[in-house]
């Protein structure tokens, strides 16, 4: 059976080209960069230059880029190593639908460190309320760490206006632009971020590998303890193959740019329509005007998402009913619910989400098939009369 892959915001296919990249880092040039030998020594060279390939991606001076092994340690890193290098004399402002590396690290620190935390609503369309933002903002020094893109939405949040606000305010800015990443252009010139986080398995590089943007000047406690590497900012050995994999996908994803905002824009689009034509009581979760170019959210009224994504795994169709890291759960998205979703709706929320692999095919399989499981699934549900 062929799979139609539709939960690219969880993770996403190696491309072919990173493949290619890595191998010979795990039979040619297996040394230590780190070694002053030449054998390890010329490993060295790759790692600058994969520096380079993901400080291009959004840029940034290669000296600002840290590796780590995902999206949760860079923000774990950013976070910690921002609150410890300001003594904790800092308030803590993130919002209430950020992935869980921030949400429940921002909640452990609070009760840990005793230390402010406010945690940011949004609207019924997931856009950020700026007015209580700003509030908490006028409190004191913060770190603050909010979105580039939700996981779940695809929904914006302003970072380029937060992150001016934040720089006024004399505080910290970090952004989990994990999503964001490969999808739209991220200008860290542009927009004054003192930290960012990016994950390699959301732009077609392996699991196990992230980076961490770190403007120069920006005070940060590390949070690995050890050696000298990363310019004492992450201490342990590179993960060479891995960090040359990124660097290609880095590459690959600057290019293809412009292939995310127009045809996988306009996939998107038609798999959202169709849907909500063909199937009576769907709805849109989020800001369709504001929101990343690859997903769509939709709530489907009186049924359960889980049912959905067995009914749709087993034509072969990968979907989610939100972030990954959360999918053993059987409550509702705090996502969804922080939106004011009704429960009717809310139990049925599934996210498509779309990849540069993704063609018209795949779309309109989902589309033929989609009222069926739908309609099923309502004649036994005990919400529809």
């Amino acid at each position: 059976m062929k799979n139609y892959y539709f939960d690219n915001n969880a993770t996403s296919a190696v491309a072919p080209e990173v493949t290619e990249v890595m191998l010979p880092f795990f039979t040619k040039y297996w040394g230590n960069p780190s070694s002053i030998h030449e054998f390890g020594g010329q490993v060295g060279k790759y790692v600058r230059n994969a520096r380079a390939q993901v400080a291009d991606l959004i840029n940034a001076d290669p000296s600002e880029i840290v590796f780590t092994s995902c999206g949760t340690e860079s923000d774990n890193a950013a976070i910690r190593g921002a609150v410890e290098a300001a003594n904790c004399n800092v308030n803590l402002i993130t919002s209430c639908v950020e992935h869980l590396a921030v949400l429940s690290l921002c909640r452990y620190l609070s009760a840990k460190e005793k230390i402010s935390l406010a945690e940011i609503a949004v609207d019924g369309k997931g856009n950020l309320n700026l007015d209580e933002f700003k509030r908490e903002l006028a409190k004191g020094p913060a770190v603050v760490s909010l979105m580039w893109a939700n996981n779940e939405t695809g929904v914006f949040f302003p970072i380029q206006k937060i992150a001016e606000m934040v720089k006024e305010a004399g505080s910290i800015m970090h952004t989990d632009a994990v999503q964001a990443i490969g999808k739209i252009e991220v200008d860290v010139q542009k927009t004054p971020v003192d930290l960012l986080a990016l994950s390699g398995h959301k732009l077609h590089a392996p699991k196990g590998i992230g980076a961490m943007y770190v403007r120069k000047g920006t005070k940060l406690n590390s949070l690995l303890i050890g050696g000298h590497q990363e310019k004492n900012r992450r201490g342990g050995t590179e993960n060479v193959p891995y960090i040359v994999g990124l660097g290609k996908a880095c590459e690959l994803a600057k290019a293809g740019i412009e292939d995310e905002r127009t045809r996988v824009a306009a996939l998107r689009d038609r798999l959202e329509a169709g849907i909500l034509a063909s199937c009576p009581d769907t709805t849109v979760n989020g800001d369709v005007n504001n929101r990343l170019p690859n997903t769509t959210n939709i709530s489907f009224k009186y049924i359960e998402g889980e049912s959905i994504l067995y009914n749709l795994s087993d034509l072969g169709i990968a979907a989610s009913s939100g972030s990954a890291c959360t999918s053993g759960s059987l409550e509702t998205s705090h996502v969804i619910r922080a939106m004011g979703i009704p429960f009717t709706s809310a139990h049925g929320s599934i996210r498509f989400s779309l990849s540069r692999y993704n063609e018209s095919e795949d779309v309109e399989h989902v589309i033929a098939n989609m009222p069926a499981i739908v309609e099923r699934l309502r004649e036994m549900s005990p919400f529809v009369d």
